[in-house]
């Protein structure tokens, strides 16, 4: 029976339908999860060092981290004057006494990033005015995709002074954007060329496991030209950002959306993640770029700002360790003002299912019953958690590609809209 024909009380629309289950925990050996807490994380905050000139009580701090991984128990932030580190007060409280492998994955990986911003005295001179540590690998990651982004922008550039809005080039700007999302300086340094050269403008259908563009596109077809608000939830800053841009201004400049909105995090986290400051100094370096179509796109971002089309936010949610069924009331009124929400990338992919052990084939829409607006997922899959594939594929990708589940060569377009 649908949500119409049987209203849910309000309480327990912010919840999934299904009872929640337990989350992934670095302690299950064999796991993602274990290697990314017992390897990953160790040699990240190594590549940190070695990428920054950080004085002597920097690199103490840091190998400090280093060496509290995975068996010391976490402790609470020591940067006091920080903003967040209330609420980090009651993040760690949950877990007092549990060591790296035995907290729950999803805030092992959240806490290891705010405690780098720690250990560098990121909040020092205030919220915002310290240096990120993951530049170097953000920088690289545009320089790197530099002839994806003039290939993207000359396509763009046609497409809203030729085309204008059609839904089926809004269907491969979903496409483009999906792939986008293997960018992920985390996973892939910028550095390691052959992994980064895999991003590119086209993939094949055969690697996309769900497909709901058409039902995005129905739900939107509705909805009048230029009365539409699009909220996209960001991820990685790199070509992955540029993608996300360029999904931006073709709602915009074909008058097809009204504002588009975009979550972006308070603070550096999970390397490539993307700032408000990302986006500035991407736009800047667009309009100063040798090749037209390439100005063209930060001469178009630049008005759309300019006008509040084009609106930029963020929030320290985006940078916890809750899952998308704890989101804050203010943060749930804003997006629920958007006629779509569109989420990109493996982390948020992981805090809208609570980074939890649901069966592969547990629906989608039912576990995102809880959340404000339609929601757009799309998502590489770099972690042990899905949804929406039965048994019988998931059987068949195991033999197919044993790595599917962490590898990116595999994603997902997933759509859920709740009455």
């Amino acid at each position: 029976m649908s949500d119409t024909q049987n209203p849910m009380p309000e309480s327990s629309r912010r919840l999934p339908r299904l009872p929640i289950p337990q989350p992934l925990r670095g302690a299950e050996i064999g796991t993602f999860a274990h290697s990314t807490v017992t390897i990953r994380l160790p040699n990240i905050a190594r590549r940190v060092i070695a990428e920054n000139d950080f004085p002597p009580d920097v690199i103490v701090a840091m190998e400090e981290l280093i060496d509290d991984i995975p068996a010391s128990p976490i402790r609470p932030l020591r940067d006091r004057s920080a903003p967040d580190v209330t609420d980090w007060d009651r993040y760690t409280a949950r877990h007092a006494g549990e060591n790296w492998l035995e907290i729950p994955w999803f805030f092992a990986e959240t806490y290891f990033y705010r405690r780098i911003l720690e250990a560098t005295g990121y909040f020092e001179d205030g919220p915002g005015q310290g240096k990120d540590p993951y530049v170097h690998q953000k920088r690289l990651g545009l320089d790197t995709t530099q002839r994806a982004t003039v290939a993207l922008c000359a396509r763009l550039q046609k497409w809203v002074r030729e085309d204008g809005w059609r839904d089926e080039l809004f269907a491969q700007l979903i496409d483009i954007d999906l792939w986008g999302n293997q960018a992920d300086l985390s996973l892939w340094p910028a550095d390691q060329g052959e992994e980064y050269e895999r991003v590119n403008l086209d993939r094949t259908k055969s690697h996309v496991l769900v497909d709901d563009s058409d039902r995005l596109l129905a739900y939107l077809d509705p909805i009048p030209a230029n009365s539409l608000q699009v909220d996209f939830i960001i991820d990685n800053a790199g070509f992955e950002l540029v993608t996300d841009l360029a999904m931006a201004v073709y709602l915009l400049s074909s008058r097809r959306a009204r504002r588009v909105v975009f979550h972006l995090k308070s603070h550096p986290t999970f390397v490539s993640d993307a700032m408000a400051k990302d986006i500035q100094e991407t736009v800047t370096r667009f309009r100063q770029a040798d090749e037209a179509p390439v100005r063209w796109l930060g001469n178009e971002l630049t008005e759309h700002l300019a006008q509040d089309r084009l609106h930029l936010t963020d929030d320290f949610y985006w940078t916890s360790p809750l899952s998308g069924w704890e989101m804050p009331e203010h943060l749930r009124a804003e997006l629920s003002r958007s006629q779509v929400a569109i989420s990109k990338g493996d982390a948020n992919y992981r805090r809208l299912l609570g980074d939890r052990h649901w069966p592969f084939a547990t629906p989608f829409e039912d576990i995102l019953a809880y959340f404000p607006t339609a929601v757009l997922a799309l998502r590489t899959l770099k972690s042990q958690i899905t949804s929406g594939i039965s048994p019988a594929r998931a059987q068949e990708l195991d033999q197919l590609d044993p790595d599917w589940l962490t590898n990116g060569h595999w994603g997902v377009i997933q759509f859920a809209v709740n009455s």
